[in-house]
């Protein structure tokens, strides 16, 4: 497929491993948004209807994957031939960077309202779509779209440095290329130390999409700063890392089956022909 081959194989395989992952982990998310949501774990729901939410996210999943996975190896390819074909790792940090950016715009509306659902904010997809519309309109299913770019740019900017680190290493040790399992590994750890260093933002995250539906000079975080600054003084350091355990089981785990699921796929897909590198 020439040039098109990196870009065609990160999207089908990036689309593969993103929905396995949010829908076979969709309760663990859902525990961990209840944990950080502004009314507290038991007012949310607590333990019951951890399903709520997964057809938006699901909906959503496949193409910001595609959209991450296609930019994260298309600008790696830019940036090592920028560099006379020598890899660096900021190449990874600043791939998965503008990747990440390019995903939220995908990824916003549909986490934004599976969200809404998991906290019984609203009890069906169209009450939740229709509320957040009547809020502002198209922009507002946008909301908090600078707050996810925020946390997930500095996640990505941890992770596929790492990712990529371990895995040379590994290389290198064993002498041939890391299988799909040890590739999964390397995310999943990756993920986990990532995932860790960025729960204030994730906490963040979920106070301002869970009031998208709600009109804006009622909202009580006014940004992400205001957000981060209001639930520091108000609810300390627990506060901004509420729902830390889930979060980073949740990745840990969510990482092993996305890097697996997606090592898996760029080989098979190599095995049809469509990857000729």
């Amino acid at each position: 497929m020439g040039e098109e081959s990196p870009f065609t194989l990160a999207l089908l395989a990036g689309a593969c491993a993103g929905t396995a992952v949010d829908v076979s982990l969709h309760p663990l998310d859902t525990l961990k948004t209840r944990l950080m949501s502004t009314e507290g774990f038991v007012k949310s729901g607590g333990m019951s209807g951890t399903w709520k939410g997964v057809v938006p996210i699901a909906i959503g999943s496949a193409p910001s994957a595609a959209m991450f996975f296609s930019t994260y190896e298309t600008m790696k390819g830019v940036f090592k031939r920028a560099n006379g074909g020598q890899e660096e790792w900021y190449h990874h940090s600043l791939s998965s960077s503008i990747g990440e950016f390019c995903a939220c715009s995908v990824r916003v509306p549909t986490v934004m309202l599976g969200n809404n659902l998991q906290i019984g904010k609203h009890a069906t997809l169209t009450g939740a779509a229709s509320a957040v519309y009547r809020a502002g309109g198209l922009p507002a299913f946008w909301t908090g779209f600078g707050t996810m770019v925020a946390r997930d740019i500095p996640f990505a900017f941890l992770q596929f440095p790492i990712y990529e680190g371990i895995k040379t290493r590994w290389t290198e040790m064993q002498g041939y290329p890391t299988t799909a399992i040890q590739g999964a590994c390397c995310g999943s750890f990756a993920g986990a130390v990532a995932g860790a260093a960025t729960t204030p933002l994730e906490v963040v995250k979920t106070r301002v999409f869970c009031e998208s539906s709600t009109p804006v000079a009622e909202r009580r975080y006014q940004g992400t700063m205001h957000a981060l600054k209001t639930i520091g003084a108000e609810e300390g350091i627990s506060g901004l890392f509420s729902g830390l355990g889930p979060r980073v089981f949740w990745i840990t785990l969510g990482g092993f089956i996305f890097f697996g699921a997606y090592e898996q796929a760029t080989r098979s897909l190599r095995t049809t022909g469509m990857w000729d590198n």
